[in-house]
């Protein structure tokens, strides 16, 4: 450590040293917004203590790659020169720039009239001009180190490892997220041994990360956590539930603004009308923001509005997740009339107080892609148990109001049995 370095206490890794470089970056005012983004967005509704925030992650990803670079230098020295070691020290710092509030749960067309993925509002960003971080990066690398910036970034550099080191299926944006979630959380799904997946990590004829045949155990652990981690705290019917009715509510908003019957802030009505949104605006949106407009409109005169805001506000009378295993979209489907019939009875709106969540996104699917040996297999040719749960996930959750679940239960259940 130089005198200049600073010191991060961090609950996962310990301390985390940022060096003079990396400081300019964090101390900008752009990266400094992610400390109130959430990390897990309404997570915290089932774990209460899953508040940790996306410029924690991004500490603690950029920690990760120093450690892997510093392993990788010894076991195969000279394939990564100091100045890429640098860029993806800061690829891996900035590689969440872009989220939007509540992370992926507003990465929604729905609910952004400028709809963009994470990555791409992160590039936009970094490429803007007049923005802080754009300003710092350029001044510590030049034009020609942002642009290699942005190759590591989307996958286009070679060699293709220094990508590889922050998005694979083994890099360190998941082993770190996965740590954090699970500390955060409380989840005890699982554990697996960072330094050891390292120990195991060379950087193979064609350029790529590979790892040895001695590492595939501990890559079996991070695997059987991931997995675990996915089904018990991603996927949680709460979490579903909850993303949902945020969802649901800025919709509403959006609907009853554009017919002139409510009014929000500035920031909020940019980012669900405005269809040209700019950098600058894009930033002024965090968590803060729009948990404040969510507050707002649980009083709201709109029933709709106040209700989906409302569900979140007290807790009372959530919807319930309709028990029936192995759910089908088939089954689903063929039970929905008689599904809307069952509200409609109890005095509900059959097209309103259906909820359906969907767990087939693809970059949250437990194994995707490939993690490769030095002998170039791919880890599923030799391990029987990561090959047992490389099934992709496209399942579904039905919610419906407490008193109807079990009569939508049973409505399922024999169109089930009749397929």
């Amino acid at each position: 450590m130089s005198e200049h370095d600073r010191v991060v206490r961090d609950n996962v890794h310990r301390d985390i040293v940022l060096d003079a470089d990396i400081s300019r970056l964090v101390d900008t005012r752009t990266f400094q917004r992610l400390r109130d983004i959430k990390q897990l967005a309404t997570c915290h509704y089932v774990f209460p203590t899953a508040t940790h925030s996306r410029f924690v992650h991004s500490l603690g990803a950029a920690h990760l790659a120093s450690v892997l670079l510093e392993h990788l230098e010894v076991v195969d020295p000279g394939r990564i020169t100091p100045e890429d070691a640098r860029l993806v020290r800061y690829a891996a710092l900035l590689h969440d720039v872009g989220h939007p509030p509540f992370s992926h749960a507003l990465e929604n067309p729905d609910v952004f009239a400028t709809y963009q993925h994470h990555e791409a509002w992160g590039r936009a960003i970094l490429e803007d001009p007049d923005n802080d971080l754009h300003i710092a990066l350029v001044d510590l690398v030049g034009e020609d180190g942002l642009a290699r910036l942005f190759s590591i970034l989307d996958g286009s550099v070679d060699p293709p490892a220094l990508h590889d080191i922050v998005s694979s299926q083994l890099d360190v944006d998941r082993l770190d997220y996965l740590m954090r979630d699970q500390v955060n959380t409380g989840a005890k799904v699982g554990t697996f041994d960072v330094f050891r997946i390292f120990r195991a990590m060379r950087i193979g004829e064609d350029g790529h990360l590979t790892v040895t045949r001695g590492g595939v155990a501990e890559v079996e652990s991070y695997l059987i956590m991931r997995y675990h981690m996915y089904h018990n705290v991603y996927f949680h019917k709460l979490n579903m539930l909850t993303t949902a009715y945020v969802v649901r509510a800025l919709v509403r908003a959006k609907a009853l603004m554009e017919a002139g019957e409510l009014t929000v802030s500035k920031r909020m009505e940019r980012m669900l009308i405005d269809e040209n949104l700019s950098v600058k605006d894009y930033l002024a949106l965090n968590d803060s923001l729009v948990q404040a407009e969510l507050s707002a409109f649980a009083t709201h005169p709109d029933p709709t509005l106040s209700k989906w805001a409302g569900l979140l506000a007290s807790r009372a009378g959530m919807h319930k997740r309709v028990r029936v295993r192995d759910l089908t979209e088939v089954a689903f489907w063929g039970a929905m009339n008689e599904v809307k019939a069952a509200l409609a009875a109890a005095g509900h709106d059959p097209e309103e107080d259906i909820i359906v969540t969907r767990v087939s996104k693809e970059g949250y699917r437990p194994y995707s892609g490939g993690i490769r040996l030095e002998d170039g297999r791919d880890i599923t040719d030799v391990s029987p148990l990561v090959a047992s749960i490389t099934a992709p996930v496209n399942d579904i959750m039905l919610f419906v109001p407490a008193d109807c679940r079990e009569a939508a239960e049973n409505a399922i259940q024999t169109a089930m049995a009749g397929e």
